[in-house]
């Protein structure tokens, strides 16, 4: 919603305004380019006008969006496949680009996301860890307990008894 002010504060026609992507209408000329790029930046926003930027950007939408607002237990699939089915890309590509513009692998990224939403689920206290292990896609809740503690340092049960939670907002991982 911020987003959107802002651009219409620029007198932008705004179509739409999802995770990572804003469509205006008409296109924005280059001087329009660089007020909406500072107008962003006092947000704490970035532009991201570079094709393979934007590609970065939209392989780590599709895993936000299935780690955290789909049902990993019912959606039985891989990520490589369904990265390079979604952006038409071969994985060994996506792979490289991210690699090479994150510093870490997909795999690495995927697996962050997932113990943050392990966090989440934590401290919602509805779940037990088989459940929540479950839910996730895991195969146990012990391969779970390592992943998380190779992240974060501690066990889920050691996680869940912090007074202090140490979650991180999606976007900044």
């Amino acid at each position: 919603m911020v987003v959107k002010q802002q651009l219409q504060n620029l007198t932008l026609e705004v179509e739409d305004v999802n995770l990572g992507v804003a469509v205006v209408n008409p296109e924005p000329d280059e001087s329009q380019m660089v007020e909406i790029a500072s107008a962003l930046k006092l947000l704490g926003f970035e532009l991201i006008d570079s094709e393979k930027d934007k590609l970065i950007e939209h392989i780590k939408n599709i895993i936000i969006q299935e780690v955290h607002y789909s049902d990993l237990a019912a959606n039985n699939f891989n990520f490589s496949s369904l990265l390079a089915a979604k952006l038409n890309k071969d994985y060994a590509y996506l792979s490289r680009l991210f690699s090479e513009h994150e510093d870490t692998t997909i795999e690495k990224y995927i697996i962050q996301q997932k113990v943050e939403k392990v966090k989440e689920l934590l401290q919602y206290g509805e779940l037990n860890l088989n459940e929540i292990a479950f839910q996730m896609g895991y195969s146990s809740s012990a391969h779970l307990s390592a992943q998380f503690k190779s992240i974060t340092g501690i066990t889920p049960s050691q996680f869940k008894a912090t007074e202090t939670k140490g979650r991180k907002p999606i976007d900044k991982l």
